[in-house]
């Protein structure tokens, strides 16, 4: 081989070196990690039906990837190009594109486990939510309100109160409110379904009086045996135009609509506070839901008891039994005798 033959091969391969150096440190630049991911995550949402296109581009313009034209080569280069799954995925500060993309792949979202109990409130809901990091408080109560998912689902009232059934949820970490509160709302309408299949023919209104009643129906009751008879009574006195006198409804004033402490015991300057959910002051129902409740109370509600009750006073604090009575002389007289060993009444 001549010296001028073996100075050009010596040429060529290093200018290949310098060409895979070049596309090295071109395919690293372009793989890095975003600087624009915040210190916690940020969620990123996948469609169903979205293309490979349509994720690269987003991703590209929200920051998280350097760019969708290198997502889209990598992913048709590895074959993945069809196995991006949807969903709500938190991607992490030091995650390449190539993370970026096995995650997506894998389809694994971060999930929060979170308990709803029985006769919680939407606000108190809303600030579970929050101290769980999954959303804010605002947000869950904005979603709630939102009049275009009222009037999807049929719910003839200022927001969802009601209808967010208590149940256990595994949302993923930064789900949006929207979802949340659809996903709550579509769990009572399928629990409701369980519970009595009829439920279906009543009406928006007629379902509404019913989820009313049923929510002080849930603050009221503690012996399961005992909600169709409290249904009963609430149901009597209103076919009779008289005031149900909840106690749970005046706890629902004092505390979600005037922000105040849970009361010890409720005061005859209580009964007197002008509200329209003031059961004490107006006969009737009060005008939306103090609760949202469980499955009991909702079957109390659809299918009350049948009997001549008008009042109820709680017996025995431990157990939470309550004595019924249909005549006010006998009530007085309960309270009387029942009051003085459990210093509280219903």
């Amino acid at each position: 081989m001549s010296r001028k033959k073996g100075r050009g091969l010596l040429a060529a391969a290093a200018a290949v070196l310098v060409v895979a150096a070049g596309m090295t440190a071109v395919f690293y630049a372009l793989n890095s990690p975003s600087p624009e991911i915040p210190a916690e995550g940020k969620i990123f949402a996948v469609r169903p039906g979205e293309t490979l296109g349509d994720i690269a581009a987003r991703l590209e313009q929200e920051g998280l990837v350097r760019s969708a034209l290198f997502l889209q080569s990598v992913a048709r280069l590895s074959g993945k190009q069809g196995s991006y799954k949807s969903g709500y995925f938190r991607l992490l500060p030091g995650d390449s594109t190539l993370d970026v993309q096995d995650l997506l792949v894998s389809g694994y979202q971060e999930q929060v486990k979170v308990t709803i109990p029985e006769g919680w409130t939407l606000k108190k809901i809303a600030s579970h939510l929050e101290a769980k990091g999954v959303s804010t408080r605002t947000e869950v109560q904005a979603a709630a309100a939102d009049p275009a998912l009222l009037a999807r689902l049929k719910v003839p009232a200022e927001n969802l109160e009601g209808y967010l059934f208590p149940d256990t949820y595994f949302f993923p970490a930064g789900y949006p409110a929207e979802a949340i509160v659809e996903q709550m709302a579509l769990n009572f309408f399928d629990r409701l379904s369980e519970l009595d299949p009829e439920a279906s023919k009543l009406t928006a209104g007629e379902l509404h009086e019913k989820v009313i009643l049923a929510s002080i129906v849930e603050r009221e009751y503690r012996l399961e045996k005992e909600a169709p008879l409290i249904a009963s009574v609430f149901v009597n006195r209103l076919g009779k135009n008289i005031g149900l006198e909840s106690c749970a409804t005046l706890e629902y004033i004092i505390t979600d609509l005037l922000d105040r402490p849970h009361p010890r015991y409720l005061s005859e300057e209580d009964k007197r506070i002008r509200s329209p959910y003031n059961t004490y002051l107006w006969a009737g129902m009060p005008p939306g839901p103090i609760s949202n409740p469980g499955r009991v109370a909702l079957a109390a509600a659809l299918h009350p008891a049948r009997t001549a009750f008008y009042y109820f006073v709680l017996k025995d604090g431990q157990t939470g039994q309550h004595y019924f009575s249909d005549s006010l002389q006998q009530h007085n007289w309960a309270k009387y005798y029942y009051l003085k060993q459990v210093g509280a009444g219903g």
